[in-house]
């Protein structure tokens, strides 16, 4: 099997599994050639680590049985995505909104800004401006972003 078709089978495996929690979301699977299963699961008010627990113990059993990997040849990491990793979902957009993010365009700049709104064809950020701060709102067509970014604020 390629790797596109194994990821498929293992998001296909997550989904009933995220049914019973509306507020979870699967975000990305991925595997690394060592057959390191890494999924990414998250959540509209924040995944709690008891939760990601759970989802790792239901899906490996899935997992193994399935056999789409080797069953003894394989490991699962259940986590959230990073602050460092991009959005990837309008659901990891709109969770977002209020706060700074980052946002490379195809064509290699970035705008930075407070997230104020996003639909599906577009972003809302508000930037400042100059000495005197002056705030405005730019629009982005989410065909124009190559990546977005939340900005760590201390």
């Amino acid at each position: 099997m390629t790797n596109e078709t194994v990821i498929t089978a293992i998001a296909q495996l997550v989904e009933p599994l995220l049914a019973n929690e509306p507020g979870y979301f699967l975000v990305e699977v991925k595997i690394k050639p060592t057959n390191n299963i890494k999924v990414f699961i998250d959540a509209d008010q924040g995944a709690s680590i008891d939760k990601l627990i759970a989802f790792n113990r239901a899906l490996y059993p899935l997992i193994e049985a399935s056999g789409i990997v080797p069953a003894d040849d394989f490991s699962l990491e259940v986590s959230s995505p990073g602050l460092d990793e991009p959005l990837k979902n309008q659901r990891q957009y709109v969770k977002n909104i209020g706060r700074k993010v980052e946002v490379t365009l195809l064509d290699g700049t970035q705008k930075e800004g407070v997230l104020l709104a996003v639909d599906d064809s577009k972003l809302t950020l508000e930037q400042t401006i100059g000495k005197k701060k002056e705030k405005v709102q730019i629009e982005i067509n989410n065909t124009e972003i190559k990546h977005t970014k939340v900005c760590i604020v201390f």
